[in-house]
């Protein structure tokens, strides 16, 4: 028998085999999805999208997982599995700063999964009022970027708003020139977010130091405005090329290479425990010495881990601030809930903005 004839028969062996496991597959993925649908029935109207439970699967998943593919590879198809089966409990509506194209648009797919319908928002205001007012199901709004820093004004509107904190999402940011000229030196003005522009400051300086710098609403906006413009260029995405039908002059252009951004997921349940948790609140300090320091001690006399302070205006007096703390650890779990304890008898104000999974990757 030839090479060329075993290597037919190699192939067709496999392909069979294949086959056979998408027969298998399609067979156990309706099984799911009908338990899925039993579930939402059962539960009669209560919240179909349980953040801990999902976070919970996919860690699992991807403890379990022996390869050859890869944990992110196994995340992203479970995700959309578990998006087509929420959809038959619940059909939701997601908000977030938009047009089509945004990064805050691809966070919403990598944590909702494509079978959500979407909220698209002019401002991260309007996002807090979609979900506020009942026309979305959940937000999703950018609290802070590895490069840039926090998200000003997302934080202060959690200070206010009934929304709290039900998931997180954590999205590297891969920034690219985007226009529909033939090459790099026909470019003219370049659009883009504020943010963007200054995570890709090297590279504008090296490839474009004489070329105009405008900075818009989003990402997505700037696309679209490069679509229109002869010799107009936009940083963004590769999704806001395909919606907005540029091409990819330059890819990866963003002067860090691990910039990420972390948003997060807001709507109005609690969500339980899953194992590997986070808190956020938002406090106030007394105007006398040694203020912080007493706040901030419970945390470590309880082993509490803080990932993140940060400081905002109060915008209720002349040098007023709020503080802004991430924990490690869900409100419920030991540790946590007796720091917190302590911190109500002793900082002025305190709103736990919410304990939610630590991202999946």
């Amino acid at each position: 028998m030839s090479a060329a004839t075993d290597r037919d028969a190699d192939l067709a062996r496999h392909r069979a085999a294949i086959d056979t496991l998408d027969r298998e597959l399609l067979e156990r993925l309706n099984a799911r999805a009908a338990h899925a649908k039993a579930i939402g029935a059962l539960k009669a109207g209560g919240a179909a999208y349980r953040p801990e439970r999902e976070a919970q699967v996919l860690r699992r998943l991807q403890d379990e997982n022996r390869g050859p593919l890869s944990s992110e590879a196994i995340t992203g198809v479970f995700r959309q599995v578990m998006s087509a089966c929420l959809a038959l409990e619940q059909p939701l509506r997601i908000a977030y700063l938009g047009p089509a194209g945004t990064f805050s648009h691809a966070a919403v797919a990598k944590h909702f999964g494509a079978f959500v319908e979407t909220e698209p928002c002019a401002t991260i205001d309007e996002v807090f009022r979609a979900a506020e007012a009942g026309q979305a199901d959940y937000a999703v709004v950018p609290v802070e970027n590895s490069t840039e820093g926090a998200v000003g004004r997302t934080l202060d509107l959690m200070y206010p708003t009934p929304l709290s904190i039900c998931g997180e999402i954590r999205l590297a940011i891969r920034q690219n020139l985007l226009a529909n000229v033939a090459n790099v030196g026909d470019v003219q003005k370049v659009y883009s977010h504020a943010q963007s522009l200054a995570q890709c400051a090297q590279w504008l300086a090296r490839h474009l130091p004489s070329v105009p710098r405008i900075a818009v609403a989003s990402n997505a906006e700037a696309a679209r405005m490069a679509a229109l413009e002869a010799g107009a260029a936009a940083i963004a995405g590769e999704n806001a090329a395909a919606v907005y039908g540029l091409r990819v002059l330059a890819p990866h252009i963003e002067d860090e290479p691990n910039n990420t951004t972390r948003f997060w997921v807001l709507g109005r349940q609690s969500v339980p425990a899953s194992g590997k948790d986070e808190t956020s609140l938002v406090m106030s300090a007394s105007n006398r010495p040694g203020a912080i320091y007493a706040l901030l001690e419970p945390f470590a006399k309880h082993a509490v881990s803080m990932s993140r302070v940060e400081s905002r205006p109060a915008r209720t007096g002349l040098w007023e601030y709020l503080f802004f703390v991430d924990l490690e650890g869900h409100q419920t779990d030991p540790p946590v809930a007796a720091a917190l304890a302590e911190l109500k008898e002793k900082a002025p104000f305190l709103k736990i903005l919410g304990s939610y999974p630590a991202a999946v990757y």
